[in-house]
């Protein structure tokens, strides 16, 4: 027998996780580029050059040595204007981007320390200033050019029609793959999928929040349907109607998405394994209610703003019993 010893599987370090989800980025950016061309690349490269300015920025006014090995701005970045549609204008991209570095992330003494995570942030004040570049979404295919948009069919989203009481026109087989009107990243859930797949074999995620996020979503889906306005009924009437509304609510407003690339932000969620589970549970929860008592189509961001103030909260609640078993010994 041999003698050799198996070392643990050790978990990736801040670096190889910035690393990964820039790599996780690509395959969503190229779905984008064949549904809108070029445009959706130059807002990512916009926003990565922004992001690194930002950096630049903090080292000099600090007068510190710019520090290469952290890499963490150009992912939030990234991810931030995946949630954009291709229309939206470079300004917006810019002072979003430039939101969530300098204030998000290094107004509260940057990566490892900040308590909200930055790419909700960009992306909540991106969406109360322009509403209407944020939440209009152009059709597939249409025709725009790296610099102009203007030609762009702007359409409203799966998530604004089903917050009207009615059916979205878009087939159920579109939304798994993302032939329908929506940001650049969040459409493809086959994409998603995919990369959640390596990250969690990459240990860079694990599956407690997703879970629990996902399940709070479905739940409320299910329970009250906003497809035909169904609203509170008996949960075994209208099956039909609730398995179409689940569908819709899951697979449109970038909840898929959120699930893989803002719920596992490492910084903001909690430690205990038991409170992630909580923490997934609230924000599912969170969003939907801001999906359905909301004006903005996308609630993720703004109740993963929300839950993250209590993140730290649900770390001692959930510990508490092992504190006190350790006072008693």
């Amino acid at each position: 027998m041999s003698n050799e010893t198996v070392l643990p599987l050790q978990p990736p370090t801040a670096h190889d996780y910035n690393r990964d989800i820039v790599f996780m980025i690509f395959p969503l950016l190229a779905l984008s580029t064949y549904f809108y061309g070029m445009r959706p690349a130059a807002l990512c490269a916009t926003a990565a050059l922004t992001a690194k300015l930002c950096d630049h920025l903090v080292a000099w006014l600090r007068r510190r040595p710019y520090d290469k090995e952290e890499n963490s701005s150009v992912p939030i970045a990234l991810v931030l204007v995946m949630m954009f549609p291709a229309s939206v204008h470079y300004y917006v991209v810019v002072i979003s981007v430039s939101t969530a570095i300098l204030i998000a992330k290094h107004a509260f003494g940057g990566y490892g320390c900040y308590p909200f995570n930055p790419a909700a942030v960009g992306y909540a004040v991106a969406a109360v200033s322009w509403p209407t570049e944020i939440f209009r979404d152009p059709v597939p295919f249409t025709r725009m050019t790296v610099a102009d948009a203007s030609n762009a069919v702007l359409v409203d989203s799966v998530a604004h029609m089903l917050r009207s009481g009615g059916v979205p026109n878009v087939r159920l087989f579109d939304l798994v793959l993302g032939n329908f009107p929506g940001p650049i990243g969040t459409t493809s859930v086959l994409i998603i999928i995919s990369c959640a797949m390596y990250l969690w074999m990459r240990r860079d995620i694990s599956l407690d929040i997703p879970a629990g996020f996902l399940l709070a979503c479905a739940g409320v889906a299910f329970f009250y349907p906003r497809v035909n306005t169904l609203g509170l009924e008996l949960p075994w009437k209208y099956l039909d109607i609730r398995i179409t509304s689940l569908c819709y609510e899951l697979l449109s407003g970038a909840i898929i998405f959120a699930a893989v690339f803002l719920v596992n932000e490492p910084v903001t969620k909690p430690k205990n394994p038991k409170a992630r589970f909580a923490y997934g549970v609230l924000v599912g929860f969170m969003t939907m209610m801001f999906r359905y008592f909301g004006i903005y189509d996308i609630g993720v961001c703004f109740a993963l703003i929300s839950v993250n103030a209590i993140s730290g909260y649900l770390d001692r609640l959930f510990s508490e019993r092992f504190f006190r078993k350790e006072v008693r010994l």
